[in-house]
């Protein structure tokens, strides 16, 4: 004698209209997102593509021209001299970037009075403009009317003229621009330090660690993925940098802060070579996507060690 075999239950078919209802709600509520990345992204970055291998001029020339404003490009040595400018603005920018952020956020991690007002002192600039704080600091680094040389000269230091000369240009747009990131970067750090579990620090305390200690063998270590994540923002921003040379420096002096996406704007809207500053901004955008790739390479190969 068999034994009957037991039927296999089929799903309810309200259930099954529910989630067909669903996924349908879905895709309408993303429809929006997607209309507008297509439109502004999608779309000009497959028009930026096409132009990069035209003559492009906006007036008159659009031929097809091939693989020839890129081998115009590998041989332009103004803006691999743009690359090499924000690799020195890197070196300097980030370590200080870290250093001040991270500095400060140890100082307004606690629970004392006024430390909110504090830190909302602290991250007012990251909401200023660029281009208002370009302003404001062009003022600031006149050399005979500016506030910078203007306490210097109370310690009898003579101020340099800071935009006009090649060997202080670079240092006075990291100074507008660590002035405009700590406070963003700061924030970032404290939800780095109120993540660190407390018993970390009793049991250093206990075992008689002092402050120093319990900065170098607890905090620091377990603020690793954060310093990462400022240090590659913080990279990745410099290769974007534009607001700031653009209005405080123009690029110059002889090129010494001019950079990728400056020369871009001025090949294409100043001399009107669109097809050329297309693949300007290719090649750029190629440099950070690689630069991303390794960065998240190095990050999980960390995550796993640890």
């Amino acid at each position: 004698m068999t034994s009957a075999t037991k039927p296999v239950s089929a799903k309810p078919a309200s259930v099954t209209r529910l989630g067909k209802h669903q996924a349908r709600m879905g895709y309408l509520f993303i429809m929006p997102t997607m209309l507008l990345f297509a439109v502004f992204m999608v779309i000009p970055v497959g028009m930026a593509l096409y132009l990069s291998f035209t003559n492009y001029d906006v007036l008159s020339s659009n031929d097809w021209v091939g693989m020839d404003n890129y081998r115009r490009l590998f041989g332009d040595d103004l803006y691999w001299k743009t690359f090499v400018n924000v690799m020195i603005y890197a070196v300097v920018f980030v370590p200080f970037n870290v250093l001040i952020s991270l500095l400060l956020a140890i100082l307004l991690n606690r629970a004392a009075r006024g430390v909110k007002a504090l830190r909302t002192f602290y991250y007012l600039p990251t909401l200023t403009s660029a281009v208002a704080a370009a302003t404001v600091w062009i003022w600031m680094l006149h050399p005979e009317y500016g506030l910078v040389n203007g306490i210097l000269s109370l310690f009898g230091i003579t101020g340099p003229a800071w935009v006009s000369q090649t060997d202080t240009a670079m240092l006075s747009i990291i100074m507008m621009t660590l002035w405009q990131s700590v406070g963003s970067n700061m924030i970032i750090y404290l939800a780095g330090l109120q993540g660190v579990p407390d018993y970390l620090y009793e049991s250093a305390r206990l075992d008689g660690a002092s402050k120093f200690d319990c900065l170098r063998y607890i905090t620091w270590p377990q603020l690793r993925p954060t310093t990462f994540l400022v240090s590659t923002m913080s990279i990745i921003g410099a290769l974007q940098l534009f607001d700031q040379a653009f209005v405080l420096t123009q690029g110059g002096p002889a090129n010494a802060t001019k950079t990728p996406v400056y020369l871009i704007y001025q090949q294409g809207f100043n001399q009107l070579q669109m097809g050329y500053a297309s693949s300007q901004a290719f090649v750029l955008a190629m440099a950070i996507l690689v630069f991303s790739l390794i960065s998240m390479k190095i990050n999980k190969s960390e995550e796993s060690i640890v």
